[in-house]
């Protein structure tokens, strides 16, 4: 017996040990994307105006890097704070800790090279070698083409300084280890040329991070089928909003939709017409940005939407709003 019980106490310590020693790694070694790299970006005005569109309208960097009235249908930047951040990401909206959006202005990021920004965006790695929490979808970014991602550096650089100090986030256990192994090294690729529509439609809707968002996700394993919508997204006043199924079935996809009407609904929201309504607890609300993506050229929504009707057509019918307490 006391053979037995000493073999159990080595073995408890050995796991001690290992679990340990898998801790440290995951906290000393990772993440491990490289350095950021020695770049400087001399930009123009055609580069600028490029990283302003695509920050503002297909990658929608200021969807999470500004302020949003959620008093208003699908959250509408409020004026002034352009690359502020302080947006909060926390349980209430289901998430393993409390997250704050960064400000991206050049007051934030005077001190930051190009190349510290770039692997931010591109690896998911901050100036100081911290792993940042995936909600800037930055997996989809590392495979972007390294000139869009500069044009957004550009931009960002020209963005009238905010001076706003937020507090740092905060992932619980066990994913404040986890959070370290989600960086990769980006593997940039060269944006396809518009003729091929196909393959230009998939570059964009990469850019737009729109898999994460329609396709099921649960704990942050992605369960459902690709872009079948379904993904539940919980608000402030306890509603929840689930993502719609963009693949091409015909009763509950985008299987009906003409190219027309796609590039219309879009095209409604980018109207200077257009004035978002009030939206009150228990009303219809979403988290996608239309105002924003409003603002996308027509050739671009018309390749995204020839790339969704080329997907699966999957059938799944989305319950798309839940009230509060319901």
């Amino acid at each position: 017996m006391k053979k037995i019980g000493k073999l159990l106490l080595i073995l408890i310590g050995l796991l001690i040990l290992l679990g340990g020693s898998t801790l440290a790694y995951l906290k000393l070694a990772l993440p491990d994307v490289g350095e950021a790299q020695a770049i400087t970006i001399n930009a123009d005005a055609a580069m600028i105006e490029r990283g302003d569109y695509l920050a503002n309208h297909l990658m929608v960097c200021m969807d999470c890097h500004s302020e949003r009235d959620w008093s208003k249908f699908s959250g509408p930047l409020v004026p002034g704070t352009l690359g502020k951040g302080g947006e909060v990401f926390n349980h209430d909206l289901g998430f393993p800790g409390v997250f704050l959006s960064k400000n991206i202005t050049p007051y934030n990021l005077k001190d930051w090279t190009d190349g510290e920004i770039m692997r931010a965006i591109s690896t998911g790695v901050s100036k100081d070698g911290e792993a940042l929490f995936p909600i800037m979808p930055y997996s989809h970014y590392g495979k972007l083409d390294q000139r869009d991602v500069e044009a957004v550096i550009a931009y960002l650089r020209t963005l009238p300084s905010i001076e706003a100090e937020h507090a740092q986030s905060e992932a619980d256990f066990p994913m404040n280890f986890i959070i370290n192994t989600i960086p990769q090294k980006s593997a940039f690729s060269q944006r396809p040329n518009p003729e091929d529509k196909l393959a230009y439609g998939e570059y964009l809707m990469n850019a737009a991070a729109c898999y994460d968002c329609h396709t099921r996700q649960e704990k942050g394993q992605f369960v459902g089928k690709d872009f079948a919508g379904g993904m539940e997204f919980k608000l402030a006043d306890g509603s929840i909003v689930r993502s719609s199924n963009i693949t091409p079935h015909p009763e509950t996809g985008l299987g009906n939709w003409t190219e027309a009407q796609f590039v219309e609904r879009f095209k409604l929201y980018g109207d200077s017409a257009y004035v978002p309504h009030d939206v009150t607890k228990g009303d219809f609300q979403t988290i996608m940005p239309w105002t924003m993506y409003g603002g996308l050229e027509e050739r671009d929504l018309k390749a995204m939407f020839a790339y969704l009707q080329s997907l699966e057509a999957i059938e799944n019918t989305v319950a798309r709003f839940t009230e509060p307490g319901t």
